[in-house]
């Protein structure tokens, strides 16, 4: 083999981009009439390749050049053409695949004319970027060390109509990256990879759910009544049933549900829909898992959550000492545990005014929030605490903490704590100053939780969007007895930002919600 040179570097010039698309699809009809008077078919659908890029970077890339001589062996890869580089009577060309493992998915192939047959030789001359290509021949390395592929066969499957782009940079193209997320994956290694450490974060998550006895469940996403979370819904209008439906905002409501049917231990992971704003932590559909465990207290929520959270780095980057915009983050430690209050008292100059009403109203002021807007004056010593909290604080718990003992009322599904009235069994786990998690033990006394359902049916009464509706079968299901029970939610898309540092939710999300096109 030493008469295979090294790929020189390509330096494309730029072309106007209508003019390349009429190219290609001048190319393609060239294509279609040939095939068509040869019996053949323009787009074939009979290849099968043998290998991947990973896999023989992985069986091959440690052996020298003489060994692979000796080895002789021979692979079928196909994937997309990222690269040409054309030089007479040989030419180089690099495909990419879907590889997901520690190689790039790319393997270089080297392509003589009297291997593969002058015509298909002066063919391939014409393919361009960004077209699907099957290849096949003998392993071996350039002259520059490179696992490559002596083709002594090479096809073209799918002909690319649009020019691939150069290189994204700039708000603009950010734009693109999301709108258009095929280009992305197709040329943004760190793209790809983001999304392959979703999706082994999140098959981790449901095979730790189901080693501690969790069952997996799916329920309705289309409710007639919004419930399990304080948010506007979305609407739509079922025609069979000619009635009002709603998108779930949380499944909390249904998954309690089974737990008074029997069903100890139970999760979902699942998408819901919020018709709230959109920002760097927010899109109108996100995915949570919620699980829910008979006997248990927001204490053991607490102990699990950490732990599933632990594994879910290692299983997206096998460590847990992770790097956050720039920052650390150690999840191996214990997570840390305060009240509202003690947070308050941590992070802030606040003292004794913590627990002062009047204090707590004018420094809620000095943030710049009014009467008419906030209505300060009508809230109770807890809402402001947690007011100032939000504003003050949150953004400052960067290490992994629980923030616990929430007022109850804006738990009107947690259960009262038995020592400490007005409080509930409550937390909320943040990571670099967001909220990753909500858990408590639930409420499962029937009548207090009609008394809540009919507080936040009076709060929507007096204009508040995101009260919850009055769940009169959920009041009906608990009547028939719920067991002590707690249960938690975890923002799986935020989780995927923290494991993969990554600073807009829709870097880790497909398909985000944007503005459609004009």
């Amino acid at each position: 083999m030493s008469d295979h040179p090294s790929a020189p570097a390509a330096t494309p010039a730029p072309v106007d981009e209508n003019q390349l698309i009429l190219e290609r699809r001048e190319k393609l009809k060239a294509l279609r009439d040939q095939q068509a008077q040869g019996g053949g078919v323009a787009f074939p659908n009979d290849y099968k390749p043998t290998h991947k890029a990973e896999q023989l970077f992985a069986e091959y890339d440690a052996h020298s050049s003489e060994i692979l001589a000796s080895m002789a062996a021979t692979a079928k890869v196909a994937g997309r053409m990222m690269l040409k580089r054309v030089m007479g009577k040989a030419s180089f060309c690099t495909l990419q695949d879907a590889s997901f493992g520690s190689s790039s998915g790319r393997i270089q192939i080297y392509v003589k004319g009297e291997d593969v047959g002058a015509d298909v030789y002066a063919a391939f001359k014409h393919w361009d970027l960004g077209d699907i290509v099957a290849a096949e021949g003998t392993v071996f390395k350039t002259k520059t060390g490179e696992l490559s592929i002596h083709a002594t066969s090479i096809r073209l499957l799918t002909k690319s109509l649009r020019p691939m782009p150069d290189k994204f940079h700039g708000i603009a193209d950010q734009e693109v990256k999301y709108r258009q997320r095929y280009i992305d994956l197709m040329t943004d290694e760190a793209s790809r990879r983001r999304f392959v450490a979703r999706s082994k974060a999140v098959s981790g998550i449901r095979e730790f759910m189901v080693h501690h006895g969790f069952l997996e469940v799916e329920t309705p996403m289309l409710h007639p009544i919004p419930g399990g979370a304080n948010a506007r819904p979305f609407t739509t209008h079922h025609n069979a049933l000619d009635q009002q439906m709603f998108l779930r905002i949380a499944p909390e409501l249904y998954l309690k549900r089974l737990i008074v049917g029997g069903f100890d231990r139970v999760f979902e992971i699942n998408r819901n829909f919020r018709n709230e704003g959109i920002s760097v932590r927010h899109n109108p559909e996100f995915t949570m898992m919620e699980f829910y465990a008979a006997y248990w207290n927001y204490q053991d929520l607490m102990q699990f959550t950490e732990q599933l959270v632990r594994d879910a780095a290692i299983k997206a980057g096998d460590s847990l000492q992770l790097t956050y915009g720039g920052k650390p983050v150690d999840l191996e430690p214990p997570f840390e545990r305060l009240t509202i209050q003690e947070a308050i008292a941590k992070y802030t100059d606040a003292g004794d005014g913590v627990n002062d009403a009047v204090w707590l109203t004018n420094a809620l002021r000095k943030l710049g929030m009014t009467e008419t807007k906030h209505q300060l004056s009508t809230r109770s010593l807890a809402s402001l605490q947690v007011l100032y909290f939000e504003e003050t604080v949150e953004e400052k718990l960067w290490q992994p903490t629980f923030i616990c003992e929430h007022p109850v009322e804006i738990s009107p599904l947690a259960r009262e704590s038995d020592t400490k009235p007005g409080v509930t069994e409550r937390f909320e786990l943040y990571i670099t100053g967001r909220e990753f998690g909500n858990g408590f033990s639930e409420l499962n006394d029937a009548e207090d939780q009609a008394a809540r359902f009919q507080s936040q049916v009076d709060a929507k009464e007096n204009g508040d969007d995101e009260a919850m509706y009055f769940d009169h079968d959920f009041v009906r299901a608990l009547e028939y007895g719920m067991p002590p029970t707690g249960g938690c939610g975890i923002g799986i898309d935020r989780l995927m930002m923290l494991l993969t540092d990554s600073p807009s939710i829709r870097d880790i999300i497909l398909f985000p919600a944007l503005r459609r096109e004009a």
